[in-house]
């Protein structure tokens, strides 16, 4: 495995630095946040302009044609500059499995609106009751011409705005089907909160929600199981990228303060408790830098990942979470004020380590993996 980026890669990073450094200043932050839906739709507007919105798209759809680990990169700058906006939901949760898995009709339908900045894309893989996506509670079953969907779904990204969410769910005679919901359908409750973030997650109540065959991902032959662990190991990942840049980034400011910051003669970064702290955030985001990038290359190449999704995850909510605790005390006060954007890097880096499950809930999951399959050799 090479952890060289590709010619690819580094022209993403590239451009995505070139757009958010200059549409994504804190005072637009600031003012995003302050929106209903948690949305720069300046900035939406802008990565469309540039099709960093198309990146994981066909370019028969209007994309760029790349793959996972290039999107991984843009999400990785997205944290850097922790500017609010959909791109996890409409990009990953989307967007990515319709590439891969649609039907012709659906990714025509949505994937070129994607990557205009027209559509924004969500998928419901929390459920209310069943212990993963791939064995969901919420059920699907045939009423006439019509597929009808009951059950809950839990903190649902960007639900309100979507113009579609893909809910997996399971049908008669044991498979599992993933339907593209229209959240304003009939029979499609939306109870959103708001998060420490300001980002509003929703509960997805199916009441009697109808949708059609030609609504199911990929078609009525398309292994619905198959599909939802396959999003759930991309998201697991999705998340752990953009907990990346939130700690690279917030470790660098920190870095900056401890070396300006002038306490007894000297700058605090000169002692060495200060230090210590210091590099143990440094060896917790190498941590989460070489998982990150090893779950990414092996979903890239198709090849088996799950625990590697998950130990991924997993570092981004250990290290993640040791990163902004270390961040937020190196300040002192100043790491509590919310006009400082320490504190924001704090709340974000929160969020995204819960985000999907913690670190004690991916360990509960990788241990019953292990405990049903055995342990993998390390490749």
């Amino acid at each position: 495995m090479d952890f060289d980026f590709s010619e690819e890669m580094e022209s993403v990073r590239e451009l995505a630095r070139e757009v958010l450094g200059a549409e994504a200043p804190i005072e637009r932050v600031k003012a995003a946040e302050a929106t209903p839906h948690w949305m720069d739709e300046e900035l939406w507007a802008q990565l469309a302009a540039t099709n960093l919105l198309g990146i994981a798209i066909p370019e028969e759809q209007g994309g760029m044609g790349m793959g996972f680990c290039e999107l991984c990169v843009l999400l990785e700058e997205l944290g850097r500059v922790v500017a609010p906006q959909p791109a996890f939901a409409t990009l990953v949760l989307g967007a990515l499995p319709l590439a891969t898995f649609g039907t012709q009709a659906q990714r025509e339908a949505w994937l070129p609106q994607v990557a205009r900045g027209q559509a924004l894309l969500s998928a419901a893989l929390v459920d209310a009751g069943g212990p993963s996506p791939a064995s969901p509670s919420a059920r699907a079953r045939r009423a006439g011409d019509a597929i009808v969907l009951e059950g809950g779904k839990r903190q649902v990204p960007c639900a309100a705005r979507a113009a579609r969410i893909l809910v997996p769910t399971s049908e008669e005679g044991g498979t599992v089907g993933v339907y593209l919901v229209d959240p304003q359908a009939a029979g499609v409750e939306i109870s959103s909160h708001v998060t420490t973030t300001g980002e509003p997650l929703s509960d997805l109540t199916l009441a009697g929600a109808r949708v059609r065959e030609s609504d199911r991902l990929g078609g009525s032959r398309a292994d619905g199981a198959a599909i939802a662990a396959w999003l759930h190991d991309r998201a697991l990942v999705a998340v752990a990228a953009t907990q990346v840049g939130v700690s690279e980034r917030a470790l660098r400011i920190t870095a900056d303060y401890v070396s300006e910051r002038e306490q007894f003669g000297a700058p605090i970064g000169t002692f060495q408790a200060v230090q210590h702290r210091c590099a143990d955030a440094f060896i917790d985001l190498a941590a989460m830098r070489w998982t990150l990038w090893r779950a990414a290359w092996r979903l890239a190449e198709g090849l088996p990942a799950s625990r590697d999704a998950a130990v991924a995850k997993f570092w981004a909510a250990e290290g993640g979470s040791r990163i902004a605790r270390a961040a937020v005390h190196l300040h002192g006060g100043l790491g509590s004020d919310v006009d400082y954007p320490i504190h924001r890097y704090f709340l974000w880096s929160k969020s995204l380590e819960l985000m999907l499950g913690g670190a004690g809930a991916t360990l509960c999951r990788l241990g019953q993996d292990m405990a049903r399959t055995g342990p993998q050799e390390v490749a």
